[in-house]
């Protein structure tokens, strides 16, 4: 600060008091920012407590989903119940939910606290930096592929790929057991796949091992033919119409919604189970650190329950058990390799 000049004058007196006002904001925004920083790396007894407080006076919470109303309202519903935290919902495909994060933040503008969506669509943000690393004390009670390495998301639910058929049209013990069973004859003008599961044949080659899997499906295709439709709910809702006799890359949950409902069909786990995970983080410099945090850990605890009562497979396998068998896809290694696999899986299932 310049020298001021007279010193007792009331101009010099007023700028002094502007002086020592910025050196006390200044010497406290290092602990302020600490504080907040510190529940996404602390896992000390009172964490989360501070985490509860923090939340409280916080009061609301913006999250962006892709998961379906009828899957994420429940468990919305019991945090709010339970904290009395309002929870503002944006929800979108994995897709839009990762491009509205990143043009967000790239606008200078943050305003998600937490994202819930695709495996896939959080490892873009990962890379993008668009996510804040957060350690929690919960990853104990999850599998341990939950919790990746660099921290910066935690899977909650696991969408296992599964063959769904029409028990109508087929009998259980004519069911296949296994991927090559797929080459009788029997199954001539029955088959069908989604358009998109490039990412879920990567990792049965990754497991089968690359030369095997693309021989044993382009024989199959070869043999029995491949009808290929778009979108998952449309195919598993083709199977108990009739329209599609067997289905192998269904979501194992909708096929089990529909059994439920008394549709026609069984579900088919296939070794090896692939799962396409999906998981929460928490988006960096958002408004509500506390209230995303504690939002987190609802997800990995009360959550999982709520999960399982919808028929997804929650990562706590305390509350159910995993399939047998199960991979998890590696969504990092299909961000770098999707275009060869994409132009891959439409070679051998379409001929394209």
């Amino acid at each position: 600060m310049p020298a001021c000049k007279p010193a007792g004058s009331a101009k010099c007196r007023a700028a002094f008091r502007l002086a020592a006002v910025a050196v006390l904001a200044i010497a406290l925004l290092p602990a302020a920012v600490s504080a907040q920083t510190d529940i996404f790396s602390d896992t000390g007894p009172d964490r989360s407590q501070r985490i509860r407080d923090g939340a409280k006076k916080e009061g609301t919470v913006t999250l962006y989903s892709s998961a379906t109303v009828a899957d994420m309202g429940p468990q919305i519903a019991a945090f709010e119940k339970k904290y009395g935290i309002k929870v503002r919902l944006w929800r979108a495909s994995s897709e839009d939910v990762a491009r509205r994060v990143i043009s967000e933040q790239r606008a200078g503008r943050f305003e998600a606290d937490i994202v819930e969506t695709a495996g896939s669509e959080m490892e873009v943000l990962v890379r993008e930096q668009a996510m804040q690393p957060f350690l929690t004390p919960v990853s104990a009670e999850l599998i341990p592929a939950a919790t990746y390495a660099h921290r910066q998301w935690i899977a909650t639910r696991v969408n296992a790929f599964v063959g769904g058929y029409n028990t109508r049209l087929i009998g259980a013990a004519d069911a296949p057991k296994r991927y090559e069973d797929l080459l009788d004859a029997k199954w001539k003008g029955r088959l069908a796949v989604e358009a998109s599961d490039a990412n879920w044949f990567m990792q049965l080659a990754a497991i089968m091992g690359e030369d095997k899997a693309v021989k044993l499906f382009r024989d199959i295709v070869a043999r029995n033919g491949m009808s290929v439709r778009k979108g998952h709910s449309l195919l598993a809702n083709l199977v108990p119409a009739g329209e599609v006799a067997l289905a192998l890359t269904l979501y194992s949950y909708r096929v089990e919604q529909l059994k439920q409902e008394g549709a026609p069909v069984d579900i088919l786990y296939l070794p090896p189970v692939i799962g396409l995970p999906t998981g929460t983080g928490i988006v960096r410099r958002g408004p509500h650190p506390y209230a995303a945090a504690l939002l987190a850990e609802f997800f990995l605890t009360d959550g999982q329950p709520i999960l399982a009562a919808r028929f997804n497979i929650p990562v706590n396998p305390k509350i159910r058990p995993m399939p047998d068998n199960l991979a998890l896809l590696d969504v990092a290694r299909f961000l770098d390799e999707g275009e060869r696999w994409t132009k891959l899986y439409s070679s051998i299932f379409t001929g394209k």
